[in-house]
Parts: structure tokens; sequence; C-alpha cells
């Protein structure tokens, strides 16, 4: 068992909450706003008692839409791990780019390893990842504590925080250079790609991901060397030329396996320079809107033990992680375009209201049934989070002022609005080894902003896709085919 997975000492006094929960229910009164211990214990940082709820007390009320026909029915979960090397930070680079502890709350990552406040395209990039396949997206939620009011243990099991300086000036130096950006072309791709071409395509496909990163490198190079404004031109003419080859490959090979060769090489073989010194936007593409801000937040870090002010007590590393993309009840899913950056949940549900919160708490044998409070699981049931992330694309940004209307949920019967196409949807699911004496005890919660005070329909998530786009091709072909793939 992994460190913090489910491990964890009771006190004493969750203990006597604990026995006092247990006779009320053996009297008949199941009572859910469980008290631990005497009022002048409780902790001013936890969870509000009132917000457990007993998982079997709350009516099915999971509705899925029906698939209709030609509905991509297809899975792809990539594994990514659990974290094992323990990235943590409280940043948002998606929400709060460039406001380094902006989230007052900390973030539990896996996919890229290199996300923090200032990362951007190039230094996602550049990163590694945990995942298997190579797939460098960042995948990212808020940790999940116990919270028993002994604050020693936290500082035995808290994995030591890290510094995360040394990666955000990394990343903030890689923003400064001048980089190339070139139009997504997975994502134009026709939802059939006959199976017969599936390979031909994806090796094109990483042929143009290895285009670019070159004349990244060239144009780089050339920038250092004080090179004027004709290197732009000598990096971007022959690349273009590349481009228009791979292009016209992919639709040749489409086309000879007997199906609809769709792109447009006047439409995506022209790439642009990207570089905020000279005033250069790149590609229109929305970009503009995940540039971080001018000067760093003076907001207080993690403290050694991996607490931050109102977030303190023992993380809970999950005992599952699944990260799943599925399809589209309503049809065939295109691809998200590389660097998509899409919100799941809203942070500041008590400030900003209900409209984009989102209800994700359950527990395992009970997934028929969400809620927006903690859940009190039975015997041999776990407490679990799941997040189904919107899905309908507006066909070209890969963010939006508000971080959210470039894409958006379907309706309730599965269909993207007019101007929206359906994309693979992700749906992060997390397990947790939370003791039973703890949940009656309600002594388990989400970090937030301070101001949520723990509240569970603040719970949020987070993802960036950074995927070559030869990995999107396949987790498209696999759902629009119907296929059940695990990578």
């Amino acid at each position: 068992m992994a460190r913090n997975e489910g491990r964890h000492r009771i006190a004493r006094r969750t203990k006597i909450a604990t026995g006092v929960f247990a006779l009320a229910i053996a009297a008949g009164a199941l009572v859910v706003n469980v008290t631990a211990g005497s009022p002048g214990e409780a902790k001013a940082d936890g969870a509000d008692k009132s917000l457990f709820v007993d998982i079997t007390t709350v009516k099915p009320n999971v509705a899925k839409p029906q698939p209709g026909r030609g509905a991509s029915k297809g899975t792809f979960t990539v594994n990514c791990g659990k974290n094992e090397n323990g990235h943590f930070n409280p940043d948002n680079f998606i929400a709060q780019p460039g406001v380094r502890n902006g989230a007052q709350h900390l973030h539990d990552y896996v996919g890229n390893l290199s996300t923090n406040a200032d990362s951007n395209n190039k230094s996602l990039q550049a990163a590694g990842t945990t995942c298997r396949n190579g797939d460098k997206s960042a995948y990212f939620w808020p940790v999940v504590r116990i919270d028993t009011g002994d604050e020693e243990e936290a500082k035995k099991d808290n994995p030591k925080a890290q510094n995360p300086d040394p990666q955000r000036e990394q990343a903030k130096k890689a923003d400064e250079v001048a980089r190339v950006e070139c139009p997504d072309v997975a994502s134009q791709l026709p939802e059939e790609v006959p199976a017969a071409a599936e390979q031909e395509v994806g090796r094109e496909l990483d042929a143009l991901d290895a285009q670019s990163a070159q004349a990244d490198k060239d144009m780089a190079a050339a920038e250092a060397g004080g090179a004027n404004g004709s290197a732009e031109k000598a990096v971007l003419d022959p690349l273009k030329d590349k481009r228009d080859a791979s292009i016209k490959k992919i639709n040749d090979t489409i086309a000879k396996n007997g199906g609809k060769a769709e792109l447009d090489p006047a439409d995506l073989k022209d790439c642009a320079v990207k570089d905020k010194k000279k005033g250069k936007n790149g590609i229109d593409n929305g970009d503009e809107n995940s540039q971080g801000a001018d000067a760093a937040a003076k907001l207080p870090p993690a403290n050694p033990d991996n607490e931050l002010p109102g977030n303190d007590g023992v993380i809970q590393r999950p005992a599952n992680v699944e990260l799943t993309f599925q399809g589209s009840t309503a049809g065939k899913v295109r691809a998200m375009p590389k660097f998509l950056r899409v919100l799941y949940g809203d942070a500041k549900v008590t400030t900003n209201g209900p409209k984009n919160a989102r209800v994700s708490w359950t527990c395992t044998g009970f997934e028929d049934r969400l809620i927006d409070k903690y859940p009190i699981c039975p015997d041999g049931s776990k407490v679990k989070r799941i997040h189904t992330f919107p899905s309908c694309w507006d066909g070209k940004n890969i963010d939006s002022a508000n971080h959210r209307t470039h894409i958006v949920f379907p309706d309730a019967n599965g269909k993207c609005g007019n101007g929206f196409s359906a994309v693979p949807q992700l749906r992060v699911s997390l397990t947790y080894n939370i003791p039973r004496a703890i949940q009656l005890a309600g002594q388990y919660k989400v970090d937030a902003f301070p101001e949520e005070k723990h509240n569970p329909a603040s719970d949020h998530d987070d993802f960036a896709n950074v995927m070559s786009q030869c990995i999107m091709s396949r987790v498209v072909n696999c759902l629009n085919k119907g296929r059940t793939c695990r990578e």
C-alpha cells in the first residue's frame, strides 16, 4: 500500500465521536451532522459536519443519454500513475496563469512533470511525463486530506514540499523565447479514418510534430545568434513546404484506403511566430488567454509539510486514478487540438454561484448517484470523486477569456450546440481508502480556497491536452470505432 493510501491513526476524539454515531444509529436516528469531540475542540479549518451524507440514503440520480445512431461508443484509458513522484503545488496555470501559489490550496498532479503557475505551451511540450504512452498532458485536482486535529500526523506523514520556483523560472524563460506555432492537423481529420490508413496517418502526424519542433529550435537558435527578421522567413518557408507534403500524404493515404480526404493544405500549412518581446501573436487560436501575469503574486507557498493557510491535515493519495476518454452518445468525435485547456467545476462556487459547479462525490458501488456533499460509504465501499469534463469545442480556440466558453458541456441528450463539435470527453475517477470511522466523524475534506471552507461543491479538476497529434488520433479512432483501448 502506498504511503497515506488509507493508512491513518484514528485520534481518540474520533473514536469517541464514532461511538456516539453508532449509538445514534442503534437508537434508530441516523444523524448525518456528526460532532467530533467537544465543540471547543472543533478546528476552524475543518469541513462543516453538516456537509457529510450517508450515500445509501441518496436515490440514483445519474441520467445517461441513450446512444443514438452513429454514436462513438469506445473508451480510451491512459495510465499516468497516482502521483507517486509527489508532484504538488498551489498553482493553476489554466485558471490563474502566472499567479504563483494562486490556488491557495494544493493540487495533485499526474502526467506532465513540469506543471506550475508559469507553464506554457513550450515548457509543457519540453517536459517529461508520468504517462506510460508518452502523453504529456497535464491532469490535476485538489488533494483530499484527513484532519483529526493532530498536527504531528501531518508533519510525519505528508510528503515534504518541493520548491517549485526553479521550474517556474524555467517555464517563464521558455515563454520569453520566440516560438513557432502551427495549425493543429489532427483536429481537422475526418471523423472516419480507415483502419488500414491509421498507422500511416499516425506517422505523418508525428512527422508534423517533429517538423514544428525543429522549426522551434531553429528559430530559438536564430534569435540567440542575433539574426534579424530574415530568420523568420528562413525558418517558416521550408516548414511550410514540409507541412504541405505531409498533409497531402495524409489525404492520399486516407483516399487510397476508401476514406474521404478533407484536409485543406492551404489552411493548415502556414505557421507563424509567437514572440512576446516583438508583439508577434502567432496563430489566431485564443492562446492569448493563456498568458501569465506580469508579476508573481505575493501569496503564501505551501509549508514544508505541504500545508497552506486553511488547508492542513494528512494528504490522501488516491488508491486508484482512472483517466478515461469517452465518445459522444450523439455521434462521432473529432480530435482535441493540442494545448487545449479545459476546466471542470468551480473552485469558487461560494463566490460565483452554482452555474459552473458540478456534482462529483460518490462511493464505489454507488456510481449511479452523485452528490455535492462528502459521502459516508457503507462497509466495503470507498470514497470516490468522478469528474466528467465538457466536450463540445468551438472548433478554433484552445482557451478563452474565462477559460470556459471555448469548450462547453453537451445538452441532456448528449448533443453539442450550433458552432460546437464533440471531442473526446475526459472522465477522471479518483478512489480513496478513507477509513469509515473518519467518514463517520466528518474528518476528511478537499483542499479549497479559504472562503470556501472546504465546501465539497467547490471540487474541481483541470486538464491541458499536450498529447502528440498521433496519440490524439489514436484516441479518436478508438472512440469512433467502438473499441476499448488502454495505453
